[in-house]
């Protein structure tokens, strides 16, 4: 798909929105943006007083603000920034000292790439609905898929559990039932189910797993279906 490359690599909120709506052709709106999942970043200078946030970015990084409760004030209108949860330097996800730190609207940042996935994402809504995929992957995702989608939001083992046979919330959990009768290694996973199990016992937040169902294709069929369950929960 080809998109404009006047977008900046990291747009302010005005050159963001406009940007959206030239392609769009509807207003958006910075809580339009993060009802969208896309992660708004401010730049932090380097702070001698936190070593550990920033290790070896001397000259200071782009934080992304990602934690619900930050977001949330975000979208509904706060007049500042207020950081409590974000990644340092080496993208760990860290809590930052009591009360967070505070910035300026005007410093809210958003990758480019980001704005172009979320374009590309809508485009693709759009489009005429193609014949169904093949039974298999309407079943649920495979071991790999597992990994790569849902892995890196949570601190335990999740490629050990897998291979332990494990279902990650007990009984047959998030598995398909009877995908894994011939083998451990042809197990389906019902990703929609993953995630509510990881918001509930994990407390992986549900922005990050929105997102997760925007960043990738074999998850595109699923999306929807993580949109109206949301929905019905008033979430």
């Amino acid at each position: 798909m080809n998109l404009p490359t006047d977008l900046p690599f990291r747009a302010t909120l005005d050159e963001a929105c406009a940007w959206l709506f030239d392609q769009t052709g509807t207003p958006w709106t910075l809580a339009h943006l993060i009802e969208h999942a896309v992660t708004p970043y401010v730049w932090l200078d380097y702070d001698s007083a936190y070593p550990d946030l920033f290790g070896d970015a001397n000259g200071g990084y782009a934080a992304p603000i990602f934690f619900e409760g930050d977001t949330a004030r975000l979208a509904q209108g706060s007049e500042d920034v207020l950081i409590t949860i974000t990644k340092d330097a080496h993208k760990i996800v860290t809590r930052l000292p009591e009360p967070g730190f505070t910035r300026a609207l005007h410093e809210l940042r958003f990758q480019k790439k980001d704005l172009q996935r979320l374009v590309e994402s809508l485009k693709r809504a759009a489009e005429p609905k193609v014949a169904p995929a093949p039974q298999e992957s309407r079943l649920g995702i495979n071991r790999e898929q597992v990994l790569a989608a849902f892995s890196s939001l949570v601190k335990f083992d999740m490629a050990s559990a897998l291979d332990g046979g494990e279902a990650i919330f007990g009984d047959d959990g998030a598995r398909v039932k009877g995908s894994a009768r011939k083998s451990k290694k042809t197990a389906m996973f019902n990703p929609v189910t993953l995630a509510f199990g990881l918001n509930d016992l994990y407390r992986v937040p549900l922005p990050r797993l929105t997102r997760v169902f925007r960043s990738h294709d074999f998850l595109d069929g699923w999306a929807g279906q993580w949109d109206e369950s949301l929905a019905l929960l008033g979430r």
